[in-house]
């Protein structure tokens, strides 16, 4: 990364952007990706995105990336057939040229609000699903926008989240891909309206308030304990910052990341999975509402990449944030916590499963206290030791087994409940 020096390029200021904070937060919408990507069933599956595949087709993104510059992805026959790991970035835009105009003010900019990297390990055992704050000031390289073509040069220190102004969705990955060192072969874009229709399409996703929170800036009104939301209520959750921990944005993630936990569960609790009508109205969403890399766009690759994420168990799915720390230059931005974020970044790369720190400031929510507890392990049953062979060679004891856990990252399992801290 290079380093920031005095003749660092202008900020994008919050002020600069009226109401951007009703639109910040598309990641609402990676429950289309979580929804209909990671537990779609496969037959079903097949059968929406065939019949969805034109629309697909004709939205889809050049990003830059294998299929995109002349060497193809390894071929996928049939739908059992995806071999390895991948990663994804899902990415929401606050200005959405069919999104309502009236219900959330125009921008005269496109900001890549949300960015979420999604990692699903070699063996399909295991993912990991990580949120880069908006305000992230990192250097960007050079971006060539595929649609306008226009170039825009190196820089050396911006937030993330002026990415897609500089290039696209292409540029947006190629940042991301900088920072980490990971090549990321997929992509998705999503619109601001689907979460509205997301949440009525999967029958709601219950969320969990320590407090009532009333926020006149999302117009959020919830009260204490767990509540089933679902349209503009969840649109609502989803984008609020000063009603939740200390108002900031990665309190807001925080939050996020209790939303897409509960989607998931609540996917693979009830009927969802089952109900080819409930799939469909998903799949209808996710075509109208995300653009997909062209790298996306085979329908066998996108079924069998569904089939992996289909069996990974909820506590080997982590929801994690990017380290970060506050920007010594400005207080309202956030630089990377270079050493945590290599442990995470290496982790990912060497392909290891591992936890967020169950100990560490959540920015924001706390344990569900309500949550039922897990059910206690029963013991084995007692056995008498064999007797030692005093003529057998010396055998050196197995090594106990280390913990997972990067010690410091914050986040949370797909299996663990969680309630947003209101801000007080």
């Amino acid at each position: 990364m290079n380093a920031r020096n005095s003749r660092r390029a202008p900020l994008m200021k919050h002020g600069q952007q009226p109401r951007r904070g009703a639109l910040a937060t598309l990641m609402k919408t990676l429950a289309v990706v979580l929804a209909v990507v990671l537990v779609s069933g496969a037959s079903v599956a097949a059968w929406i995105v065939y019949d969805l595949a034109s629309n697909v087709s004709s939205n889809a993104v050049d990003i830059g990336q294998p299929d995109d510059s002349g060497t193809p992805l390894p071929a996928v026959p049939n739908i059992d057939a995806f071999e390895g790991g991948f990663n994804m970035l899902v990415v929401g835009a606050d200005n959405d040229e069919d999104q309502d105009k009236n219900a959330y003010g125009k921008r005269d900019i496109t900001l890549n609000d949300v960015n979420m990297l999604l990692h699903v390990s070699e063996d399909h055992t295991s993912a990991v699903v990580v949120s880069f704050p908006r305000d992230l000031v990192i250097s960007q390289p050079k971006c060539v926008d595929p649609e306008t073509e226009k170039t825009a040069a190196a820089v050396s220190a911006q937030p993330l989240n002026a990415a897609y102004e500089r290039g696209g969705l292409s540029c947006v990955v190629a940042t991301v891909s900088d920072l980490t060192g990971l090549d990321i072969e997929y992509a998705a874009l999503m619109s601001f309206d689907a979460v509205v229709q997301m949440t009525n399409a999967v029958g709601g996703v219950p969320v969990c308030l320590t407090e009532r929170v009333r926020d006149k800036w999302s117009g959020l009104d919830l009260p204490a304990g767990t509540t089933t939301i679902s349209g503009a209520t969840a649109l609502a959750f989803l984008r609020t910052r000063h009603g939740v921990g200390d108002g900031s944005d990665l309190s807001r993630i925080a939050s996020q990341q209790q939303y897409i936990s509960s989607l998931i569960r609540t996917i693979k609790s009830n009927d969802t999975l089952t109900d080819i009508t409930k799939l469909y109205g998903l799949a209808q969403v996710a075509a109208k509402h995300v653009k997909l890399s062209t790298s996306l766009t085979n329908v066998t690759r996108m079924v069998a990449m569904a089939k992996t994420l289909q069996t990974i168990d909820l506590d080997q799915l982590a929801l994690v944030q990017y380290p970060v720390g506050t920007d010594p230059d400005n207080p309202n931005k956030v630089v990377p916590s270079k050493a945590l974020a290599k442990k995470l970044v290496d982790a990912i790369a060497a392909d290891q499963s591992f936890a967020p720190d169950p100990t560490v400031n959540r920015n924001g929510v706390e344990a569900d206290p309500n949550a039922p507890a897990d059910p206690p392990v029963a013991a084995p049953p007692a056995t008498e030791p064999p007797a030692a062979d005093p003529s057998a060679p010396a055998v050196t004891p197995a090594p106990t087994p280390t913990s997972n856990v990067i010690q410091g990252l914050a986040g949370q399992t797909a299996l663990e409940q969680t309630c947003s801290v209101a801000n007080r």
